[in-house]
Parts: C-alpha cells; sequence; structure tokens
C-alpha cells in the first residue's frame, strides 16, 4: 500500500469502531481533509485491492484483509509512541505526529524487535490497547469518568481525547495514566465534578469528565 492507502485504511478503521455497519464517504473526507470525489475514487482502489467493501450510498466496511492491515498500521503507531516517551523522553502530547510518519515504515522484523525491545507494551501512552503481530487487541474494560459512581476511588488508564491541547490540560492539571481519582459530588444543573486527583480536591467540566477513561 502507498502511505496514502494506508492513511485511509487506519481512519476507515478508527471510524468503523463507532460504526460497524458501515463507514460514511462523507466523514471520512472530514477526518482527512479531502473531497468526497477524492475518497469514493480511493475507496475503488482500496477494493480492488480486497481492502474494503464499498457500495456507493452504503458506506465502507473493511475486508478481513483490511482490518489486518489497519491493525498493523495501529501497531507501528502505538509502539513507537512508546518508544518515543519510554526512550527518548518526549511527553504524551507531542509523539502522535512523530509516530504518524513512523508508523508507515514496512519492516516487520523492525516492529517486532522494537515490541520486544519495549518489553511487549499492551498500551500506548495515551492508554489505548496495542495490537500484538497476529492483530489481537488485548480487551480491558474502562469507563469513563463522567459515568462513574460517587465516592469511589478510580485509575486513570486511557484518554478519548488525544489532542495536545487536552493533554497539556491534563499535565498542568498533574492527571496522568495511573493518577487516583475519586469522585466527591456532581452538579445536578451541568454535572461538572468535584474530585479527589491523587487527594488533591478538583472541578472537572462534564466536557473534561467525558474524555478522561477509568477503571
Amino acid at each position: 500500500m502507498t502511505i496514502s492507502e494506508e492513511n485511509y485504511i487506519k481512519v476507515i478503521y478508527h471510524l468503523s469502531l463507532v460504526s460497524p455497519k458501515g463507514v460514511n464517504t462523507n466523514a471520512i473526507a472530514g477526518m482527512l481533509e479531502t473531497k468526497a470525489s477524492s475518497v469514493t475514487d480511493m475507496l475503488k482502489k482500496l477494493s480492488d485491492k480486497d481492502l474494503v467493501s464499498y457500495q456507493k450510498y452504503q458506506g465502507v466496511t473493511l475486508t478481513e484483509k483490511g482490518f489486518y492491515s489497519a491493525k498493523m498500521i495501529v501497531r507501528k503507531h502505538r509502539l513507537w509512541e512508546v518508544f518515543l516517551v519510554d526512550k527518548l523522553g518526549f511527553s504524551w502530547d507531542e509523539v502522535h505526529e512523530i509516530a504518524e510518519e513512523l508508523e508507515h515504515i514496512k519492516s516487520e522484523k523492525l516492529v517486532n524487535k522494537l515490541d520486544e525491545y519495549l518489553g511487549f507494551p499492551s498500551n500506548d501512552p495515551h492508554g489505548d490497547p496495542i495490537p500484538n503481530e497476529k492483530g489481537v487487541i488485548k480487551k480491558t474494560e474502562k469507563q469513563l469518568l463522567s459515568e462513574v459512581e460517587l465516592q469511589l476511588t478510580y485509575h486513570c488508564v486511557g484518554v478519548k481525547d488525544s489532542s495536545t491541547e487536552f493533554l497539556k490540560y491534563l499535565d498542568k492539571q498533574k492527571i496522568a495514566l495511573g493518577s487516583l481519582l475519586k469522585v466527591i459530588d456532581k452538579e445536578d444543573f451541568d454535572n461538572t465534578l468535584t474530585v479527589e486527583i491523587d487527594g488533591k480536591p478538583l472541578t472537572i467540566s462534564n466536557k473534561i469528565a467525558n474524555n478522561l477513561y477509568v477503571q
């Protein structure tokens, strides 16, 4: 696959996680910031390579081959993020764009050696699961902070929003993977939460709570 084809496959994969019955071409165009007509042309190419199943006006789904290919791209991306944070000292808000470039390296041997060197991590720095060399993803139970019960303590295990702005906000508030979160109170008016972060009181908006995964 070309780099452009890999980018399309990865976007379709991520969108299919919330739309398993079929991904809308406009949604793909929005994610890739391109025209719907360009998406249609690419989907025809990917269909010819047996990577997607596409019928006009009915959305697109990944074939078995397409799912595996997409998970291998995701695997590379997330392993490189781990490497950048754990071994090179990048912060978690700096690594996404660099990993976007590194994920297109073709060497399977290099990726497997990288996985071994890192100690076979199961999650990337943002808490997202890393597929193994066979494409298997370890499932973990988690829920959004906005959905938890009051007066119980949870561990922060991931973020729904991995944008630079959100991650910098979390750094500013000293919230990281592994942080202990206890919801003390919830406002009926706007669902604002009063929480303790590692014992420190903090007020968190519903928008923030809807983007933090805990267990």
